[in-house]
């Protein structure tokens, strides 16, 4: 901060701080305070503050962004990680769909990889909470979208919470492509309850629920669970996934499709 420059009111620095975390990947917490003018332990709250809805993760010394087995990384290094994977489980949903149908897709940037690949299949509806799929699909002619709408959470880039969830329940569709954060012993999981709330609603209003996972899900956690794998119609996973992940599931009844490589 600029000597003479007016001290930013704490949402304005934690934005700026946000911001250089995301761009710088690892910052130190005597960097920030540094830069802001203001002390450690006010950087501390900034840092739980933003750990909290979503945007990094506090770690010895300093912040990250990097997503990690605990935390899901903000959206633009989701949308980065497994790209070519997510390409391969989109193609093989993309499969299912029929002129006609309607589609429900989550917040996940699996989901959006789908959702790119929707068009040529129209037309169809889609219904989504997450503000990418909107953006994406707006002004596509063979594409009836329906935005649902809720709080909205820039971490996530979607709307979450009780409004988002009664607004999935007044809706049917024939299929919801979904995916999640972790999956440990057979289970879905995910880091915050409001996601699950979504989720849960999203697979009740749903005819047929299809859950797409690449091989890095099964190496990290989630605080939350949501639901067992059996409880998805079809399960497709990458081509890279090894046997020793899917071996369980295939003895647990799980429907398992594995995408061409």
């Amino acid at each position: 901060m600029a000597d003479g420059d007016p001290a930013p009111n704490p949402r304005e620095r934690r934005d700026q701080i946000r911001q250089f975390v995301a761009s710088e990947g690892f910052v130190r917490m005597e960097q920030l305070a540094e830069a802001h003018g203001v002390s450690l332990m006010t950087i501390h709250r900034d840092l739980d503050v933003l750990q909290s809805e979503g945007w990094l993760r506090k770690v010895r010394g300093g912040a990250t962004a990097q997503p990690s087995a605990l935390y899901h990384g903000d959206v633009r290094h989701r949308m980065q990680a497994m790209a070519e994977a997510k390409r391969r489980l989109a193609e093989e949903a993309v499969k299912l769909v029929e002129p006609g149908s309607s589609v429900m897709i989550d917040e996940s940037t699996t989901g959006l990889a789908v959702a790119g690949l929707l068009p040529a299949k129209g037309p169809v509806t889609v219904i989504s909470n997450f503000l990418a799929v909107v953006n994406l699909l707006a002004g596509e002619a063979a594409v009836d979208l329906i935005g649902l709408g809720g709080a909205y959470y820039p971490a996530y880039d979607a709307f979450l919470g009780m409004r988002t969830t009664e607004a999935i329940r007044s809706l049917h569709a024939d299929v919801l492509f979904m995916s999640t954060t972790a999956v440990t012993n057979g289970h879905c999981y995910h880091q915050s309850q409001e996601t699950v709330a979504v989720k849960r609603a999203l697979m009740e209003s749903a005819g047929r629920r299809v859950l797409l996972i690449d091989h890095s899900k099964f190496s990290k956690r989630g605080l939350h669970q949501l639901a067992p794998l059996t409880s998805f119609d079809l399960v497709i996973v990458d081509a890279d996934t090894p046997d020793s992940d899917l071996a369980p599931l295939r003895a647990a009844g799980v429907p398992l499709r594995v995408a061409a490589p």
